[in-house]
This record gives structure tokens, sequence and C-alpha cells, in this order.
């Protein structure tokens, strides 16, 4: 825990406002982009799931 605080508060590297815009903009990104997302990871399972039938 005492390592985590010093993280927080040591000035070096990225400091909180900037880890927080950084999420911000992840998150939102997911968010636009949702509809896009699922449909790309369904077409990964469904392609895994018919070339790992055929190998059985």
């Amino acid at each position: 825990m005492k390592a985590w605080m010093r993280f927080i508060k040591e000035e070096k590297g990225i400091g909180t406002v900037e880890m927080i815009l950084i999420l911000v903009v992840l998150i939102s990104l997911v968010i636009i982009f949702k509809s896009q997302l699922t449909a790309l990871v369904n077409d990964i399972f469904s392609q895994i799931t018919s070339k790992s039938s055929s190998i059985y």
C-alpha cells in the first residue's frame, strides 16, 4: 500500500490528470465503436470455433 501511495505522489512520469484523461479517451472510444468491436470479436470467435472444429 505504501508503494502505491509513493507511486501516486511521485512527480516523475504520468500524472494523475494525464492518466484520467487517457482513461476517458479510451472509454469514450469503446463506447463510440461498441457495435464494431462487438462484431469484430464475434467474427474472431466464430472463426476460431470453425477452425478448431476442423482440427478435431
